[in-house]
């Protein structure tokens, strides 16, 4: 029988190994959205905004989906292998949905439970139609 304490560390690792499988899926129903483009903006050294737009998106799962790809593929780019959430913001205005979401980019795996292994999420965003950079 497992004691407390390692059921909760075996627990906590479970949950970190999780949230860097790959990406969350995109809500299901109704018609594809149209992806109107990114806006990549340097906030420091490793944190990135990155405001993407759609059109006839299906609910915020739609437009931070989007976010993510933006971000695993700029993190690639720039020769990193891992990215983590900071937050995603998500406006809607008639049939334009827009969303900022801010992440940190790393060349090691980062702390926290929103992270991200790039060349997976990319891999995944293609699968799924999600346009990257």
């Amino acid at each position: 029988m497992l004691h407390t304490p390692i059921l909760a560390s075996l627990t906590a690792a479970f949950v970190a190994l999780s949230a860097c499988a790959g990406t969350a899926p995109v809500a299901q129903g109704g018609s594809n959205p149209s992806y109107q483009g990114i806006q990549t903006v340097l906030l420091q050294d490793d944190m990135v905004s990155f405001r993407v737009a759609l059109q006839g998106a299906r609910g915020n799962d739609d437009v931070e989906a989007y976010g993510r790809c933006a971000a695993a593929q700029y993190a690639l780019i720039r020769g990193y292998g891992f990215a983590r959430h900071v937050r995603t913001t998500v406006a809607q205005s008639g049939e334009i949905w827009r969303g900022d979401a801010v992440y940190l980019i790393s060349a090691a795996l980062p702390p926290g439970l929103k992270t991200i292994d790039a060349e997976v999420a990319v891999r995944d965003c293609g699968a799924l139609g999600i346009p990257t950079i």
